[in-house]
């Protein structure tokens, strides 16, 4: 016979589990978002290239498929206004970007002065 304060132990765990799941789902990570920006580094430093290369646009179409919902769009703006100072990225060249890779639709302003708590 299943002692009763362990099954409700279990239930506890399980539900506690669904939900660290569901808020895991819905948050953008944002060393994923970095990540997928890798091969447009040199682009988005400003560094001899003129424009993004192929490899550089289809990695950031990455972000696009991360930015499905309203809080996973704010939480990638927050991630991006953080990281891209620390890596030198070239405010300029983050918004080229967003259009040299038609990005624009991903509803996500380039600019360390924006909230984006506003981000619909």
């Amino acid at each position: 016979m299943p002692i009763k304060g362990v099954k409700h132990f279990h239930l506890a765990g399980f539900i506690i589990l669904l939900l660290a799941i569901r808020v895991a789902a819905v948050e953008v990570s944002c060393g994923a978002a970095v990540n997928s920006l890798i091969p447009c580094g040199p682009f988005l430093i400003g560094a001899g290239e003129a424009q993004p290369g192929e490899r550089c646009c289809q990695s950031a179409q990455e972000l696009k498929r991360m930015a499905t919902t309203t809080t996973m769009r704010r939480s990638l703006c927050r991630c991006l206004e953080q990281a891209g100072p620390s890596f030198g990225v070239n405010p300029g060249q983050a918004v080229r970007l967003l259009s040299m890779c038609k990005l624009l639709d991903i509803n996500i302003p380039i600019s360390a002065a924006y909230n984006c708590n506003l981000i619909p």
